[in-house]
């Protein structure tokens, strides 16, 4: 892409790069230094320095990592800064936002190093306080964020994911931890056991352990309420979010923004309610029979959001994506089959894999196939399920794995489908 500033003009492909612009080296182009060169490029610089031709210190950026939460998480801290009356922009997995505007959809979670600064850019020009950005492990390895100084890192969770891309979880792992590793001012989950940070200018959360946000107490009825206490004072904070997990999201988002503004902690947690969270994420999409869609496609995350049930008779639909992480699956059916009294498993984004593999992969770790169901047709499946409340007391249908996807990926084909709106199609004709 290309990206000007100052009368210059920088970009990172080598077929756009001629007399006129700069060409960017990074780890990932720098084979193509010639061909940039043929094109009559003749100005180079490396990505470490194109920090030197930008200057980003009217605003503060914000990087939140982990494998789960790092969607909502920055989403709640985008909504509370917007409601505390200060100008944000927000970038991650649901596209790029400028002041509740919709500026841009995503296929990445965090872009390439010149679409980061592009996107500070517009946010500066925009007179923008803050900038909220998911930073995944892509990107930490690849140097995507490289020359942003973040005035807060937040780290969420690390659990099993990306092993396609990262070979084994103690890399996955270190890839993680390694963005906590300098004096940036940090907030930690003190009940993550993986991970590892650099003490210095570091702040931390939790329910289990002692920390600087420490979690007093909580309900989780029909909603959340909860208490926080930071250094002897208490604070409280009440959502309409579901969920143990979501706590811990909400808790991390109060704590970022009270470490970035120095507001007063109740000020803040007051404006908590007005996050409805993020489509997709635990979102209720029916009542009556009680339906939920989530994202969670990690064993963790699958975990987390049966765990939020474990009262009521769970009717599971799932599956996994393609040309992702093997490992994962049999460990999702493990999770699946302990929690849920009825499995369906059908097809998530294959991919180039085949439907049938992934599936004998995730059933590899369902013990109790009696209450196992196969049909890789994801409307039908659903369908199913919907038919499957009858068959409960207390039922309640979850719809995991791709939240509020607007495609299903097979091959490398893009075929429209939502379950949001597959669900209520078929509720209508349910009734």
């Amino acid at each position: 892409m290309k990206l000007a500033n100052n009368n210059l003009i920088f970009t990172d492909n080598s077929k756009e790069a001629n007399t006129d612009t700069t060409f960017v080296i990074s780890s990932q182009n720098n084979d193509f230094i010639d061909d940039a060169k043929k094109n009559g490029c003749e100005k180079f610089i490396t990505s470490r320095e194109l920090k030197n031709h930008f200057d980003f210190s009217s605003i503060q950026l914000i990087g939140i990592t982990g494998t789960n939460g790092k969607t909502t998480t920055a989403a709640a801290i985008y909504s509370i800064l917007l409601d505390l009356g200060y100008k944000v922009a927000l970038q991650g997995t649901r596209g790029f936002f400028i002041n509740d505007t919709k500026i841009e959809n995503y296929t990445l979670t965090t872009p390439i190093q010149l679409g980061n600064f592009s996107n500070i850019q517009k946010a500066i020009n925009e007179k923008c306080d803050f900038f909220v950005m998911e930073v995944s492990s892509h990107s930490i390895a690849q140097n995507r964020i490289e020359g942003l100084n973040f005035a807060l890192k937040v780290h969420t969770n690390i659990t099993q994911d990306h092993l396609d891309y990262h070979k084994t979880i103690e890399e996955y792992i270190d890839i993680k931890n390694s963005f906590f590793q300098d004096d940036t001012p940090k907030l930690i989950n003190k009940d993550d056991t993986k991970i590892k940070f650099k003490m210095k200018n570091a702040y931390s959360y939790s329910l289990d352990k002692n920390s600087t946000y420490k979690v007093l107490a909580f309900t989780i009825q029909k909603g959340i309420t909860c208490a926080i206490q930071h250094f002897g004072k208490i604070v409280n904070f009440a959502s309409t979010m579901l969920g143990m997990f979501n706590i811990y999201n909400l808790t991390a988002a109060v704590a970022s923004v009270h470490i970035l503004t120095k507001k007063p902690l109740q000020e803040i947690c007051d404006v908590v309610e007005n996050f409805a969270g993020v489509g997709g994420r635990m979102e209720i999409i029916s009542n009556d029979p009680i339906i939920i869609v989530d994202f969670a496609h990690t064993p963790d995350g699958m975990k987390k959001v049966f765990e939020t049930f474990k009262d009521q008779d769970i009717i599971a639909v799932f599956g996994a994506g393609g040309d992702r992480d093997k490992q994962k699956r049999p460990m999702m059916g493990r999770v699946a089959n302990e929690y849920a009294k009825s499995i369906i498993v059908t097809s998530d984004n294959p991919r180039f894999e085949d439907p049938d593999q992934i599936t004998e992969q995730i059933i590899s770790g369902i013990k109790d196939k009696g209450k196992l169901e196969i049909d890789l047709n994801r409307k039908t499946a659903i369908q199913k399920a919907i038919k499957k409340v009858e068959d409960f007391d207390d039922p309640v249908i979850l719809i995991l794995g791709k939240g509020d996807e607007e495609d299903q990926i097979i091959y490398d084909q893009k075929m429209p489908f939502n379950d949001k709106k597959v669900i209520k199609e078929l509720l209508k004709q349910h009734k």
